[in-house]
């Protein structure tokens, strides 16, 4: 049986956090330098719908997409790489798999059939992983299964890989990510932890056809030939992935380890066009040779955990490129902040931005940080929360409302200046009172953001519940800090910006979701570009 669509898998075994998702988007990267139409998808084996309600500390960032879906921090890998937008149906989790299954089997559609893993479940999942391919505007589908082979949880995705395999043959093909440590009281590599996983995928009867190997060292010829006699695979297809100094090396690595060569070669299609890096290896040179070095402090409440901000600081890289600068991220925890040690923090600090976040601790660090940023005339960028802490604060310090809040954190203050949009009080259901997705906004000509953006019609990716209030809309453009971007459809306020200060802007939305290598987002790279020219302002006295 032939589709016209190809499809690969990639596995993990051994220890998760191997990098499969920046294995799939750097193959990716090379297949589309090569001229073919790729996206990826993550299957997600945890029973929760979707990551929007887990703590970033069980599962980091919560990424964004333009129509909604709440999903894994690896779809921002796929976007940042590939410069294409991804979807719904990019992310599928157990939980929607069986949430799919259970409606069907309550509307009657299995005819009064029992229920069961296989086939009902594996059919589901098969069918998710084809959406994308029988679209017809994909040459190929990357699949990336989370988990670690062997998992309880990952078994039912294994199984509707090997029916695939099956059904498909000439058109899927496996690429088994596995760890080679080195012992240290050995002196040498060691291949039986590949060996093992190998073995335990062939015992659910999947064959890989090419296997990364993440080592610290280089896998010399005899230590290859080992893995390819003992794993089943031919030579060229054991693939050495060592570690790199950044994750934009990661396609350069697989590129001189030719794995797209090998994949297109085991599916089938030309090798002939090679693959264009061109803009790659310019935005290599650019992180490797910046002209200026800033520092910016990174305010959030997650800092122990960098993914819970993964696309902000990926942004900074993007801008920082942009701006042929290294930005050095400085992770500050907003509850260590005070208004008597927030001088003493956020001192020698070039620019700040205080992070996105829900409820309320470290929110009084994160009002003090824009404070400081306000009085102080340092760049400041508030994202989501921190644009809602920014009108708080100015509420508080400049229009006199001491006991100004956003209703999230304190229901019934006197002055909410932060409060929940009035459809969304009568929904309950924690997932369902959230804006989110892509929303217009239409910018006010010669602020910040349309100079930013060179346009006033722009749309971004929002993930709140919370909103600006209108009712202080007059009172705070008064003082001093203006609406320059709004929702045409509801007016709701999405940008303010303070016009008497070096660079001062608050979004509503989630601007970190869209930066990507191709297109850095335009206000990153405003604000970074703000933050070095204030530096030499401030060291040219």
């Amino acid at each position: 049986m032939s589709n016209s669509t190809k499809y690969i898998f990639v596995t993990g075994g051994v220890t998760s956090s191997l990098g499969k998702g920046i294995i799939s988007a750097s193959l990716a990267t090379l297949l589309q330098g090569r001229g073919y139409s790729v996206t990826i998808q993550k299957l997600d084996p945890y029973i929760n719908i979707d990551p929007g309600t887990l703590n970033p500390y069980e599962h980091g960032e919560c990424y964004v997409t333009d129509d909604g879906a709440e999903t894994d921090l690896d779809l921002g890998h796929y976007e940042r790489f590939l410069n294409v937008p991804t979807s719904q149906a990019n992310n599928v989790t157990t939980g929607k798999i069986y949430q799919s299954v259970i409606e069907k089997e309550r509307k009657g559609e299995f005819l009064g059939k029992t229920v069961q893993v296989v086939p009902h479940i594996t059919d589901e999942i098969k069918e998710r992983i084809q959406i994308l391919g029988k679209k017809g505007t994909y040459d190929i589908v990357i699949t990336e299964i989370g988990g670690t082979v062997g998992d309880i949880e990952s078994l039912p995705y294994v199984e509707a890989v090997r029916q695939m395999m099956w059904e498909f043959e000439n058109d899927c093909i496996v690429i088994h990510l596995t760890l080679v440590p080195y012992l240290a009281a050995a002196g040498e590599l060691k291949t039986k932890p590949t060996q093992h996983s190998v073995k335990a995928l062939l015992e659910l009867g999947v064959q890989p056809d090419i296997l990364c190997c993440r080592t610290e060292h280089e896998l010399g010829l005899e230590l290859r030939k080992k893995i390819a006699k003992f794993c089943n695979v031919s030579m060229n297809a054991v693939i050495e992935s060592r570690d790199a100094n950044t994750i934009y090396e990661v396609p350069f690595l697989m590129q001189q380890e030719e794995l797209d060569k090998v994949v297109l070669e085991k599916l089938g299609l030309s090798t002939k066009t090679k693959p264009d890096m061109t803009k790659w290896t310019e935005f290599l040179n650019r992180i490797h040779n910046p002209k200026s070095t800033v520092t910016i402090g990174l305010i959030g409440k997650y800092v122990e955990l960098k993914d819970s901000y993964k696309s902000i600081s990926e942004a900074f890289i993007h801008a920082g490129v942009e701006n042929e600068c290294m930005v050095e991220v400085k992770w500050l925890h907003s509850e260590k902040i005070t208004c008597d040690n927030v001088n003493k923090t956020l001192d020698g600090l070039d620019g700040i931005l205080v992070a996105p976040g829900f409820g309320s601790r470290g929110i009084s660090g994160k009002i003090e940080a824009v404070r400081y940023a306000r009085e102080n005339k340092v760049p400041f960028f508030g994202i989501c929360l921190g644009m809602q802490c920014a009108v708080i604060e100015y509420a508080r310090n400049v229009l006199g409302y001491s006991d100004a809040h956003t209703t999230e954190i304190v229901e019934n203050c006197v002055h909410p200046v932060i409060s929940m949009m009035e459809e969304q009080k009568t929904i309950s259901n924690m997932g369902g009172t959230m804006r989110l997705g892509a929303y217009k906004c239409q910018l006010k000509p010669s602020s910040l953001a349309s100079i930013a953006y060179t346009t006033d019609k722009i749309s971004e990716r929002h993930r709140h519940r919370y909103e600006f209030n209108n009712d202080y809309l007059k009172e705070f453009e008064k003082a001093g800090m203006i609406p320059t971007g709004k929702n045409p459809e509801t007016g709701l306020v999405e940008i303010v910006e303070i016009p008497d200060h070096p660079w001062f802007l608050g979004a509503q939305f989630h601007p970190e979701y869209k930066s990507t290598v191709a297109k850095p987002h335009p206000l990153f790279v405003a604000f970074v570009a703000a933050v070095i020219k204030n530096k030499k302002k401030i060291r040219n006295g």
